[in-house]
């Protein structure tokens, strides 16, 4: 039995946690909900009942077995290492630790032996987590050389005022209004944006390079070659990924299906004739990442091989890892 807090609960990731904890019927005794100070002392309902809100507090939140850190970087690097202090797991949302050599970065249908005891646990970022599920059954059995990746990434990933942004900014569109900009640089309905996070020097945005970082740390592939093109889209959840990959031994369709039929985490949606694919309104509030368009790739031949992903960015790429690395963790 495990006391659990949920640091910055008011926000999306924050509210899926609750509901992974439940679905996964995670053994929960106690549970404390952080928040800043302007929702501190609300009531909400949760799936363990009525709680209260609580300004966070570092010396009362590190008394819980696990914390969960749904909040940005630079309030994980300000407190998370000491709410270890007293041997609670700290699994953290954002990026503040993910490049850190120290600290693991997990993806528990992967790599959870990487944890080896870790009091401090990094959660991948979205993209890479749905990507990562899906590829590493076909890592395994075929081995990587490169890796060609666009997404087609939802609001959901700018958090809640972003999924707000994209209903507020439709209507006005529709209705002849004014279409004003906060969370993005460009109206978003009915246009996408090809631009998430900052530009590096390479060119690259930041979002596109996590998945390069990631994605070689998951896999413990340091030199592995990755290139991302990340794009908004006008969706509210799930993001899509089209990928293509070389792999080191020649492909088998019919064993990528199979291997992909199996894996856990994963949900094979591969019927063309009867227009069966991923897609984001199914993927939406479903654990499995859906895969499909499966087919050889015609630039890399023998070794190549096209797919299509789809998971739910606040699921899979967000608070159901997150709550699927505490399972590991009291399961071992």
């Amino acid at each position: 039995m495990s006391r659990v807090a949920v640091c910055g609960v008011s926000g999306a990731v924050g509210k899926e946690v609750l509901e992974c904890l439940k679905d996964l019927n995670i053994p929960v005794t106690g549970l404390s909900l952080y928040a800043s100070a302007r929702s501190a002392g609300k009531k909400i309902e949760t799936p363990f009942g009525e709680k209260t809100i609580e300004e966070f507090d570092v010396e009362k939140a590190k008394d819980h077995d696990f914390i969960f850190l749904c909040v940005s970087g630079d309030f994980s690097k300000q407190y998370a290492k000491d709410l270890t202090e007293k041997g609670a797991v700290v699994i953290d949302n954002s990026s503040a630790f993910r490049y850190d050599p120290k600290v693991p970065l997990i993806v528990p249908e992967i790599n959870a032996e990487d944890i080896q005891g870790s009091k401090l646990i990094a959660n991948p970022n979205c993209t890479t987590a749905i990507l990562s599920v899906a590829l590493y059954p076909i890592a395994q059995e075929f081995g990587l050389e490169k890796i060609i990746v666009s997404t087609y990434q939802a609001t959901s990933g700018g958090g809640q005022p972003a999924m707000d942004e994209l209903k507020n900014q439709s209507v006005n569109y529709l209705e002849g209004k004014e279409v004003t900009c906060d969370k993005f640089a460009y109206p978003i309905p009915f246009n996408l944006i090809p631009q998430i996070d900052v530009f590096q020097e390479n060119d690259y945005t930041k979002e596109e390079m996590k998945v390069t970082w990631e994605t070689r740390k998951i896999f413990n592939l340091p030199d592995l070659k990755i290139s991302c093109t990340a794009v908004r889209i006008p969706t509210f959840r799930a993001h899509a990924e089209s990928v293509t990959i070389e792999t080191i031994r020649p492909i088998n369709i019919q064993k990528v299906r199979d291997l992909l039929e199996k894996a856990e985490g994963v949900e094979l949606v591969d019927d063309v004739e009867n227009l069966s694919y991923p897609m984001p309104v199914t993927a939406t509030k479903k654990f499995d990442v859906e895969v499909g368009r499966i087919r050889k790739n015609e630039v890399f031949g023998e070794n190549g091989l096209d797919f299509f992903v789809c998971g739910d960015q606040l699921l899979k790429g967000a608070a159901l890892n997150a709550v699927q690395i505490m399972k590991s963790i009291i399961e071992k």
